[in-house]
């Protein structure tokens, strides 16, 4: 039998605070006789530390351990094994620490008087920042005194990469959850089909309790937005959807699961648990250091659809409870005079907002959030109606196009549009999309990243490819996907390479890779939207594919 433990820990004070140790102890009272003791760690193989004499046995997993370790596989779908054993003349009991190496430090300990799962080996401090929460998971195997080590291991790698029940794609595109994004077989293209995949594999990997299922953008970072430290990415353009969405596609089982891992961090460690401040608690930071060191919340990185896609994988509550959390804070946020102007912020912000109260609408089917997705979808009929667009400030007293927020405006409104049809909805945004093909393309083809001299150069962002596929959705007019094409090919090209795999060891963490995970989040929604309308479309040449 078995009886599998998490422990969860939320930091509900002001202050950051350091843990030097979290241990669970199972002490058994029958100590005389033969006792076996044994930890046993696996990579390739495994290997069993045994004492048949009740000797202390142990086992540790560091930093330096991973950094000097080599390992094949998809960590968010398996890594290897860790556990303690100890077994008497009347039975044994084993205790497996899942995802151990991905969420280190560990250790494991037996000896004759019990044994000991280190969640927070002593000598270690990992540090709770404010309202930060971390959940860590152990399993405890009850067994007869005559099952081998083999049988013992075999039931703990079981825990680690356990059968998953699945869907065929077929389902998932019959039920209409999800956008249209089912491409039949006949009409794939390989190039476009391994360019989605290759995207959502090259991600980095970051090790760690308090790292693992995010990753540091180099791009951030580099800027110097954390001042000398990583910017952590937050899930930013909510990556455990998109993971979620491919794995819809395409039944390919690890986007299910760094769907569940990440999902998993940012709702814990990515959301303000506990706050003073009414306009931090509840919400998701945006990318900073340290995942909220100096950080603010905002309604332009603040995501639930992924949230949902965890709730519905694993049963977990705690993933809807934080997604209506996230969604309150968003209704307080968009409350404060900031957002009461129009053309004062970008499309990005009340675009996100809507995207995000949508969703919550459609899962919950509470009224609540649609009186707020009312008032912004007016907001953005009073922002066109003065500036004859959704022009965004930038500079002092100059408003400008800006593609890639207007897009993210243009998909919000979508999903808003397909639970409340409006024909003034509709005509808003094929007025944006028909703007941005007037004012916003290169002679080269391309779409600029700002309307500036100074920043008119090209910025190919991939979410203009939604924008396009939602004004072909309305009108079937083939204009629109022509005129991505250009950016659509550029995103396939690009997505193909091998990611890096050169390990560091920085802030706690040991990271694995340097491409983020900001990338296949951004481009997903947009490209797999675009490549099925564009199966649609006849004439349409896409020089330097295959099988197009």
């Amino acid at each position: 039998s078995t009886v599998d433990v998490a422990v969860r820990l939320i930091n509900a004070t002001e202050v950051a605070l350091p843990m030097t140790s979290l241990a669970f102890a199972y002490t058994d009272w029958r100590r005389e006789g033969a006792v076996r003791t044994c930890v046993a760690e696996s990579n390739y193989k495994t290997d069993f530390v045994v004492s048949e004499d009740g000797e202390a046995v142990e086992k540790r997993i560091t930093a330096e351990k991973l950094l000097n370790q080599g390992n094949e596989h998809i960590a968010e779908v398996f890594y290897g094994t860790f556990f303690a054993d100890r077994t008497t003349e009347e039975g044994g009991v084993c205790a497996t620490v899942y995802q151990a190496q991905q969420n280190y430090p560990k250790a494991v300990f037996a000896d004759r008087e019990g044994l000991k799962v280190m969640l927070i080996p002593e000598g270690e401090s990992v540090v709770l920042q404010p309202g930060m929460a971390i959940e860590q998971c152990f399993q405890l195997y009850f067994h007869e005194k005559e099952e081998d080590l083999q049988e013992i291991n075999h039931q703990s790698t079981m825990y680690q990469m356990p059968d998953r029940p699945g869907l065929d794609p077929a389902i998932y595109e019959k039920s209409g959850l999800y956008p249209d994004i089912f491409v039949s077989k006949e009409k794939q293209n390989m190039d476009v089909e391994c360019a989605l995949i290759m995207s959502g594999d090259n991600h980095t990997r970051s090790y760690g309790m308090l790292h693992w299922g995010d990753g540091p953008d180099p791009h951030y970072t580099a800027q110097g937005r954390g001042r000398g430290s990583l910017v952590w990415t937050n899930n930013e353009y909510d990556f455990p959807h998109a993971c979620m969405l491919q794995y819809a596609r395409t039944g390919i089982r690890r986007f299910r699961d760094y769907c569940v891992v990440t999902g998993t961090h940012q709702r814990d460690v990515d959301v303000c648990h506990y706050s003073t401040n009414p306009l931090l608690s509840g919400g998701q930071w945006e990318h900073t250091k340290g995942h909220c060191v100096d950080g603010k919340i905002a309604c332009s990185h603040e995501w639930v659809e992924g949230l949902f896609d965890c709730y519905y994988l694993t049963g977990d509550e705690r993933f809807l409870e934080t997604a209506i959390g996230i969604g309150e804070n968003v209704l307080r946020l968009l409350d404060t005079p900031m957002y009461q102007k129009n053309g004062g912020l970008s499309a990005r912000e009340t675009g996100w907002a809507l995207r995000t109260l949508t969703a919550l609408y459609r899962e919950t089917g509470d009224e609540k959030w649609t009186a707020k997705s009312q008032w912004i979808v007016g907001q953005f009929e009073e922002w066109a109606d003065t500036y004859g667009g959704w022009l965004s400030t930038y500079m002092d007293n100059v408003v400008i196009r800006v593609p890639f927020m207007i897009s993210i405006a243009v998909g919000s409104l979508m999903r808003y549009y397909r639970e409340f049809p409006d024909e003034k909805i509709k005509n808003m945004i094929l007025h944006a999309v028909d703007d941005m093909l007037e004012n916003c393309i290169t002679e080269q083809g391309y779409f600029y990243y700002k309307e500036l001299p100074s920043l008119s150069k090209v910025g190919n962002s991939p979410l203009i490819l939604e924008a396009l596929a939602i004004a072909y959705e309305l009108t079937g007019e083939v204009k629109y996907i022509e005129a991505g094409k250009k950016t659509f090919i550029s995103a396939v090209q690009s997505s193909f390479g091998q990611a890096s795999s050169g390990k560091q060891l920085a802030e706690g963490a040991v990271i694995v890779g340097n491409a983020g995970t900001k990338r296949f989040a951004q481009i997903f929604i947009p490209m797999a939207v675009y490549y099925k309308a564009l199966t649609e479309c006849e004439g349409i040449e896409l020089y330097g594919l295959h099988n197009v």
